[in-house]
């Protein structure tokens, strides 16, 4: 078993995870899983395959996986340059007698040499469309909503020669403001505006392992728990949480009653929700 195998392994079977649960989890093969654990990576269908498979395998066991590839890149299979691939391609065009045939050939070769420059550039378009970091946003998708009250006399709808009096208008409810700040390594951080009073509501739809620690992922834990049906679990939120889920998509985040879209993806996710004091006018 490979160095990065066993720290997988260990990490899985910390979180109490089967090998079927990853592949459920990740859809991820079990024979693809078992050979990661085991570090016999020809099983799998490629280099560019096996870093993406460990990278998705660290975050679902709840490892940081951009640490996790730097660590153990030298033990992972390295995909072949741009330039290895143009300059020794594979299939290469035997001669023809026949003067039509050795058009076709060179025709081919120019077809190869152009197509796969177009299909590395591709994959590194769809890579960094998918990890891209997501634009700084309103939670909810909609800017904060306050409430404001006021009674209008009549006086103010129908004009009138005799003065009327006006009710003042009744003071606005405090509401919470979700704001994404930034996006370091793979932990979201989000500001919550006022700072004061609020709770941090994890609703939990299906089966999930998660943690809630105080400041960062290194501080106190408040809770560490697997769980497999649905529950609701608080938090008072008095000061910074760090939040790590291993099935985004098994979790609905809620500050009181506020909510935003976490992507629902079936891989793992990091969260610090901070209180915000308000700044005086």
């Amino acid at each position: 078993m490979s160095d990065l195998g066993d720290l997988l392994r260990k990490a899985r079977e910390q979180r109490g995870y089967t090998l079927d649960d990853i592949q459920e989890y990740t859809k991820i093969r079990k024979r693809y899983l078992e050979a990661i654990e085991s570090g016999d990576y020809k099983v799998l269908p490629g280099s560019f395959y096996v870093r993406a498979f460990v990278k998705t395998y660290a975050e679902t066991v709840g490892l940081d996986a951009e640490e996790v590839l730097r660590l153990y890149h030298k033990e992972l299979p390295q995909p072949p340059s741009i330039e290895t691939i143009i300059a020794d391609p594979k299939i290469k065009p035997r001669r023809r007698s026949v003067q039509h045939n050795d058009r076709w050939g060179k025709a081919a070769v120019s077809m190869l040499m152009w197509a796969f420059p177009i299909l590395i550039i591709a994959v590194i378009y769809v890579y960094w469309t998918n990890n891209k970091e997501p634009d700084a946003r309103e939670l909810n998708s909609k800017p904060p909503i306050s409430t404001e009250s006021a009674t209008v006399s009549p006086s103010d709808e129908i004009p009138s020669m005799t003065p009327s009096e006006t009710a003042p208008p009744s003071p606005s409810e405090s509401s919470v403001t979700l704001t994404f700040r930034e996006k370091k390594g793979n932990v979201n951080y989000y500001d919550v505006t006022p700072a004061e009073g609020h709770q941090l509501k994890l609703d939990v739809t299906g089966k999930v392992w998660f943690e809630v620690r105080e400041n960062n992922r290194n501080g106190k834990t408040r809770l560490s728990k697997s769980t497999t049906k649905p529950e609701v679990f608080t938090f008072d939120l008095d000061m910074p949480l760090y939040v790590n889920v291993g099935r985004t998509d098994q979790v609905t985040f809620y500050v009181d009653d506020a909510t935003f879209d976490d992507g629902n993806s079936a891989g793992s996710s990091k969260y610090i929700f901070t209180p915000i004091a308000e700044q005086p006018q």
